[in-house]
């Protein structure tokens, strides 16, 4: 259960309930999913989220299943249950495939691990890499 419960339609302010009515009139949905609801409690934060989302996640030089790939790469090295959840979900509709999945993981997997690795030796940066 989130810690300060969801935050139904009904139940919300104006200034909450004009953030849900956004988010459904641009993902053309009458759902509104638990993260809004549960960040709801403060409006501010709420519509500044939104606002980025939106703004980062709508059409530009990378294609709208790229975009959602790439945010559930960060949510699964971020373990963000959740974020897996919904980003999967969207890049499924997006048009990812199980086989993009099992790579998208195969690729995130390696770069975490190599990363690690690259830390604990504490790799120093190879010259040519620094240049354009």
């Amino acid at each position: 259960m989130a810690t300060l419960g969801l935050i139904e339609y009904a139940d919300a302010g104006p200034e909450v309930r004009a953030v849900y009515d956004d988010i459904r009139a641009t993902r053309d949905t009458d759902y509104i999913n638990n993260f809004w609801k549960a960040i709801a409690h403060h409006p501010p934060t709420l519509r500044r989220t939104w606002e980025s989302i939106k703004q980062i996640m709508a059409p530009g030089a990378l294609d709208p299943v790229t975009k959602e790939m790439l945010y559930l790469a960060v949510s699964a090295s971020n373990q963000c249950g959740y974020c897996i959840a919904s980003h999967t979900a969207a890049a499924r509709k997006a048009g990812m495939t199980d086989s993009m999945f099992a790579e998208l993981m195969a690729v995130v997997g390696m770069a975490n691990e190599t990363n690690r690795l690259a830390s604990g030796y504490q790799v120093e940066i190879d010259d040519r890499f620094l240049t354009r």
